[in-house]
């Protein structure tokens, strides 16, 4: 099963972003709520992140999440 905390993570690391970075261009695009300090970092920790949130970072990042029967 895809464990997408690590999958993001994993974007992130390509394009060469933090979480930190992400959240603070979200932010100014009001795009999402994030408190700043590592919020990003503690929901995907916590994994307390919602679900529109994670599709606003991979809108962001240039990605779409696909949901398919098996």
């Amino acid at each position: 099963m895809i464990d997408i905390y690590e999958e993001v993570r994993i974007l992130l690391l390509r394009k060469g972003l933090s979480m930190r970075k992400v959240a603070a261009l979200l932010r100014e695009k009001g795009l999402t709520k994030i408190p700043k300090e590592g919020g990003l970092s503690n929901k995907f920790n916590k994994k307390t992140i919602r679900f529109n949130e994670v599709q606003c970072i991979l809108d962001f990042l240039g990605y779409e999440l696909v949901i398919k029967e098996k």
